[in-house]
């Protein structure tokens, strides 16, 4: 070992080394800074600040190591394209980052089909300025030539002592972490805190093994799996309450509002409403305006899934893209058995979130895609069909439906980056200086305009009088990155509460006949299936549900997020703290504890429904899931 030692003292590095060594400086110092100043990684202490600088050494060190152990030897061409691979692995991170304010996981990559329907969405997030993430590859690449650097070689001790060291930052990098975040891999649901104690390149490591390890738990799930997610959810007695069945048997459209945040129900801009029409029909609906989007990556198809479900979405990507093939027991389906049609109706290609799979698998019988209407250049931007030609022409569909029918329809236009054609532009952008919350106004404008063609179409072609219209917001549609110019919006600085508060979406039941009000409940996306089935007074029968009607008395008193956070009457619990709500104040962690091990559990136990793909078990005889 002394003479190891000596040997590495000794080392002077050839030019072919010291060009291997700025490699990976550079490299290092790159993901430090992206990390430090662009990610929004709140660091508490001088460890946290430590271990975010040392956690990207540590697997730069080791993809170069690992090619020195199998080929002895290493190209200027391999160190370079490593550069770029690490490099590039950042900046999609960071693209990511800046819209949905979150990190990309392996089931992301694999949604790559989506992409060619992002329009601008994906372009609006470059800047001009991420060129310079890659100049120091083409300095490095100029060097590497100019020098004529081919091929560099370590002599084996500086290898092993290079190779131990890569190995002992990990490790001390792990209970570094731990010593701040106790089973930060075992109880961790916020991607954020992997991130920030393990580092970019190793979150996409851990994020690896978890989705290979989701992958196989399906394969040696058994039936007796799905006894103790039974026992939870149906711990209790469901009863009836003045609204169970008050709209049975008629038709039921469900809307989702693209993007669309609580707060602009009944906001101005120079004096102009921005919801002229909704402001006037949660008047005359049953409006819930303590109602939260609960998405996690999948956005627009994790609200469908909540809806329809009743279940959460994954902790990583998305259930409509991994999870296609398991058994549901979805809203459509026990609609269908229930003598509905059932249909859904969206302006954008059919493959778009997988959604001509999944629907299949959830129980839809018709979906209207695009294919179903005609779209041209002059009547669609960003993702697709404009939402007021969309309904126009989704009137003939729906009356071509056998009723009672179930028809979900999704709008589009109110979508990142929030563009409109001149003409279709209705009220002056706010003056925030971004662009994006500026324009946000005006898009949700346009759909508070296409909602109220819809309802004049709808009392036009006769369904309106026998048809309950339900509208949620799908989820957020101004991210944490935008915090800055949202303060300006609601005139207050935007807190970690503050930022949950703002996950409000509206929730609104127009029932034709049922007097108007608005309700405080506290309820979310997860709470749809059972309310809509309460207000049919439909019984699913033997089902897994996570949610309670809104209408129910007996409704548990808090709402989860994916990340771990939750909301009750008098508490938010966000990023480890819990706050007394309306205040902005950290209360005692005890008046969160209770709910917080219990949204953990309820977490986990629907992750495991997914993932093990249990609902296919829940109609066996339970002598047969004990086996």
């Amino acid at each position: 070992m002394k003479g190891l030692l000596a040997k590495v003292k000794n080392f002077r590095p050839s030019s072919e080394e010291k060009f291997l060594i700025a490699t990976v400086v550079l490299l290092w110092l790159k993901s430090y800074l992206i990390s430090r100043f662009i990610f929004d990684l709140s660091l508490e202490n001088a460890v946290e600040e430590f271990i975010l600088f040392i956690n990207p050494l540590g697997p730069i060190l080791l993809l170069f190591l690992f090619a020195f152990a199998f080929r002895r030897k290493l190209s200027r061409r391999g160190i370079l394209i490593g550069s770029f691979i690490f490099t590039f692995i950042t900046y999609a991170n960071l693209v990511y980052y800046r819209f949905f304010n979150d990190f990309i996981t392996i089931p992301v990559l694999f949604q790559v089909k989506n992409f060619g329907d992002l329009g601008g969405s994906a372009f609006e997030l470059m800047k001009p300025t991420d060129i310079l993430l890659f100049v120091d590859i083409i300095v490095l690449a100029f060097i590497a030539r100019k020098k004529e650097i081919k091929i560099i070689t370590f002599q084996k001790p500086a290898q092993r002592v290079l190779m131990l060291l890569s190995v002992g930052l990990l490790i001390f990098n792990v209970l570094l972490a731990e010593t701040q975040r106790p089973q930060l891999l075992t109880r961790t649901f916020d991607r954020e805190m992997l991130v920030k104690y393990l580092g970019v390149y190793n979150y996409h490591m851990y994020d690896l093994f978890m989705h290979s390890k989701a992958s196989a738990q399906r394969a040696f799930a058994e039936g007796s799996d799905i006894i103790e997610v039974e026992n939870y959810v149906n711990d209790g007695i469901v009863q009836d309450n003045e609204m169970t069945g008050i709209a049975k048997g008629k038709n039921v459209i469900l809307i989702s509002l693209e993007s669309f945040q609580n707060w602009l129900i009944n906001y101005e801009v120079d004096g102009q409403p921005v919801t002229p029409f909704l402001n006037e029909l949660v008047k005359d609906s049953l409006y819930f305006d303590n109602f939260y989007h609960q998405t996690g990556q999948g956005k627009t198809s994790d609200a469908e899934f909540l809806n329809d479900n009743s279940l959460y979405p994954l902790p990583s990507g998305a259930v409509y893209t991994q999870n296609a093939q398991n058994k549901f027991y979805a809203l459509p389906e026990i609609l269908k058995n229930n003598g509905y049609t059932t249909a859904s109706l969206h302006g954008n290609n059919k493959s778009f979130w997988n959604r001509d799979l999944m629907y299949k698998a959830l129980g839809y019988d018709h979906f209207f895609d695009e294919t179903y209407y005609n779209v041209t250049e002059e009547n669609s931007i960003n993702y697709g069909l404009k939402d007021i030609p969309f309904f126009e022409q989704s009137i003939p569909l729906l009356q071509s439906l056998p009723q009672p029918f179930h028809a979900k329809m999704i709008t589009l236009t109110n979508h990142f980056p929030y563009i409109l054609d001149d003409a279709d532009v209705m009220i002056p952008r706010l003056q925030t200086g971004d662009g994006s919350v500026d324009r946000y106004v005006q898009t949700a404008r346009y759909l508070d305009e296409s909602l109220k063609i819809f309802f004049e179409q709808l009392k036009t072609s006769g369904l309106y009088d026998n048809t309950i219209v339900v509208m949620y917001g799908d989820h957020y549609g101004i991210s944490e990155n935008h915090n800055k110019a949202m303060a300006q919006v609601i005139g207050k600085e935007i807190t970690p509460d503050v930022h949950v508060e703002l996950q409000k979406v509206p929730f609104i039941v127009h029932i034709p006949g049922v007097e108007g009000k608005t309700l405080h409940t506290i309820g979310g996306q997860i709470d749809v299936k059972p309310t809509i089935l309460d207000l049919l007074g439909i019984d699913p029968g033997k089902d897994i549900e996570f949610g309670d009607s809104l209408f129910s008395e007996t409704r548990k008193d808090f709402i989860a997020f994916r990340d771990g956070s939750f909301v009750t009457k008098n508490f938010i619990y966000t990023k480890g703290t819990c706050y007394t709500k309306g205040t902005g104040l950290p209360a005692d962690q005890l008046f969160c504890e209770p709910q917080k091990e219990m949204v953990e559990y309820e977490l986990a136990l629907s992750d495991k429904v997914i993932q093990r793909d249990l609902l296919r078990f829940l109609n066996e005889p339970i002598e047969n899931l004990k086996k």
